[in-house]
């Protein structure tokens, strides 16, 4: 990865969040409508409070029987890792791999700590040489051991 490449140079921008109130059927119909795994989630202060995937309203959700226009999405905000939109785009990288996560939310704290954008999977493969994406996966994919 180019050594002078940001966090807000590899992000994509326009990320759109769920409601912290709003229900996971609301996220889902949000995911299709959008043609996305994940959605971050905003409280009332449009600040980031967590992330929820697609995997996460059928596992924690559906699989256990509750009806999704009943749960908020905030209820599964889970931990939240993030960057700041100026930090070194390898530190992203590094922090995707240290959480085994897929996704990073990019937040702009000198304008409030405003989201602005998402590090995904497809960010790093377009900006990461092929030995770099082959150590991301195995870090990311590779099974607990």
């Amino acid at each position: 990865m180019d050594k002078g490449l940001k966090a807000r140079d590899i992000m994509t921008g326009g990320v759109t969040c769920v409601g912290a109130h709003q229900s996971l059927f609301e996220a889902s119909k949000m995911m299709r409508d959008l043609n996305v795994g994940c959605l971050p989630i905003c409280g009332d202060d449009n600040k980031l409070k967590g992330m929820i995937t697609d995997r996460d309203i059928v596992v924690k959700c559906c699989a256990e029987g509750i009806d999704p226009a009943e749960v908020q999405a905030g209820s599964l905000a889970g931990t939240l890792h993030w960057i700041d939109s100026e930090a070194d785009a390898t530190t992203a990288l590094e922090t995707m791999e240290t959480h085994r996560i897929k996704r990073l939310p990019v937040i702009d704290v000198s304008k409030g700590h405003s989201l602005v954008g998402m590090i995904t999977e497809a960010n790093l493969a377009k900006n990461l040489s092929d030995e770099q994406i082959a150590e991301f996966a195995t870090r990311v994919y590779a099974a607990a051991g």
